[in-house]
């Protein structure tokens, strides 16, 4: 047990007139040996088991300790008494039925705060229900887990690097994702973001034997200088998303909203010009409503013009073209240059586009990494043709469409087509076709164009920091990493497989649970 936290009256000083050490409110106790902290739980367990009433408060006056401390105590000894003393049911940490396990279920798959869970096991009488209690043997699991994924026997595989950060308040936590497995790689909560802290951040992940294959990232500046000082020899994929959808996107709207509020003033003037009106008054409403009919043209103008250049640049963002072809890197860029000298000519959107040409040169990096993918596609995969591959990689681009559509309608016209395209191939690859089918679709999914499975994740994890009132710590992050690493998905594509088998293509017939049970349990 550490040194216990004490308050005394002479702490409490005014904050405007002291210095920061002088305003702080508690300190710590380092005069209280073994002895008098055992003697103070002990004193607290016969108090709270016989409910005596005021015990608690006098140890506290009596050792100049806070109350919470006096039960932390408590809770410590009678957890360590049960493991010691307990010989008819010791509280096995495997077992599911113990009270540990109950809390870990709460607190992963059922994302409840720590009061929450207190109330279930105090509602269900399973075993120690304080909070102090839930909170230490929470930071204890955690605490007994790396923050970066380590494979089994010293195994490597090679993976993309998927890196972010997402902040909890104003803490930044540094995360790397393989966006075909889903697996996070590594999650850490540091101070600052620098690019020294990513190259370490990268460096460990190589340790444990993930290997990259290149890095999909935004335009953070640490994340590129770091690229540039340690993985210059992989190639970085900026995040499509962030670079076109991103800029444009907000910019899409906001001119469709104009144009709406335009036409709107258009139709209440219109509804004022047709009641009884008098002379004067018409004359004047009419002019009023020349004037919004115009401007409501014009802005309608500038959104057609904005929406069709807009779509056009998302559009030259396919890798395959209609017939399944991987098209050429050189057209589609200069392609989206034309789309943008013309946004900034008609449109006069300077810093968008200006933003958008930085990164313009790095943007389609993918298309070389679908090359490189399609020749070990025709090279490995047997009963397989540059025909049916094309019909498999338009199949494979609806799929991707369909994941992206926000729109029921949308999302039920990509499912068809990518159905559509996979029966014709399904006609013309006769022999193996599931087989080839798989393979080929696991082979295209390497290809990644942005950083969106961050964002997956980052979705993810915000449930527990909000439960927790963002005060998260390394502890927590270790936690939900092995939980989302070795647990089952239960919906989306990657419904009943686990993101360690899919990285590691080994099967996991435990459930997380059990695993992290066992971990603990072989960590003490």
């Amino acid at each position: 047990m550490t040194d216990q936290i004490v308050m005394t009256k002479d702490n409490i000083v005014n904050p405007k007139t002291k210095s920061a050490d002088e305003r702080k409110r508690f300190i710590r106790r380092r005069d209280l040996d073994v002895f008098t902290r055992l003697t103070i739980a002990f004193t607290a367990l016969i108090a709270i088991a016989e409910k005596q009433r005021g015990t608690i408060t006098k140890l506290a006056q009596e050792f100049l300790i806070s109350r919470t401390f006096v039960y932390m105590l408590a809770n410590s000894l009678m957890e360590h008494s049960q493991i010691a003393f307990n010989e008819t049911c010791p509280p096995a940490l495997h077992e599911k039925s113990s009270s540990i396990a109950h809390i870990l279920s709460l607190r992963l798959d059922g994302k409840c705060s720590i009061e929450a869970i207190s109330r279930h096991l105090k509602r269900f009488e399973i075993g120690n229900h304080s909070p102090g209690y839930i909170s230490q043997v929470l930071n204890k699991v955690g605490s007994s887990l790396p923050n970066t994924l380590s494979l089994i026997d010293g195994d490597t595989v090679q993976v993309i690097y998927a890196s972010d950060e997402i902040f909890s308040k104003r803490t930044p936590i540094l995360i790397t994702v393989d966006p075909v497995s889903s697996a996070i790689l590594k999650i850490e909560m540091l101070d600052k973001r620098t690019a020294e802290a990513w190259i370490n951040h990268w460096e460990s992940i190589e340790d444990s034997g993930c290997i990259p294959l290149y890095l999909v990232c935004d335009e953070g500046t640490a994340l590129v200088k770091a690229h540039t000082d340690y993985l210059s020899d992989l190639i970085r994929q900026p995040d499509t998303y962030h670079a076109i959808a991103h800029v444009l996107g907000v910019w899409d709207k906001r001119f469709e909203k104009i144009a709406c509020d335009a036409i709107e003033k258009e139709y209440e003037l219109k509804v004022v010009l047709n009641s009884e009106l008098d002379e004067i008054q018409l004359s004047r409403i009419i002019n009023k409503y020349e004037e919004a009919k115009t401007k409501a043209q014009e802005k309608i103008e500038i959104y057609d013009s904005f929406h069709y250049l807009y779509t056009c640049i998302v559009k030259e963002l396919d890798i395959f073209d209609e017939n399944g072809k991987l098209r050429d890197r050189q057209n589609a860029e200069s392609n989206i240059e034309v789309c943008l000298d013309l946004l900034e000519s008609e449109i006069e959107l300077k810093k968008p586009v200006k933003r958008i040409r930085r990164v313009l040169g790095d943007l389609l990096n993918y298309f070389e990494i679908a090359e490189v993918i399609l020749e070990e596609i025709l090279g490995n995969v047997p009963n397989i043709d540059e025909k049916g591959l094309s019909l498999i990689c338009l199949a494979w681009q609806w799929r991707k469409s369909k994941i992206k559509a926000k729109s029921p309608e949308r999302k039920s016209y990509c499912a068809k087509q990518e159905a559509y395209y996979i029966e014709t191939a399904k006609m013309h690859i006769v022999e193996d076709f599931d087989d080839v089918k798989d393979q080929i679709l696991k082979e295209l999914d390497e290809i990644v164009q942005s950083s969106s499975m961050v964002e997956c994740i980052n979705s993810i994890i915000r449930p527990y920091l909000n439960s927790t009132k963002n005060q998260i710590t390394q502890e927590a992050l270790n936690l939900i990493m092995f939980y989302h690493n070795h647990r089952r998905y239960s919906g989306g594509k990657r419904k009943g497989q686990i993101p360690y088998e899919l990285l590691t293509e080994k099967s996991q017939s435990k459930d997380w649970l059990d695993l992290l049970m066992e971990h603990f349990e072989n960590s003490h």
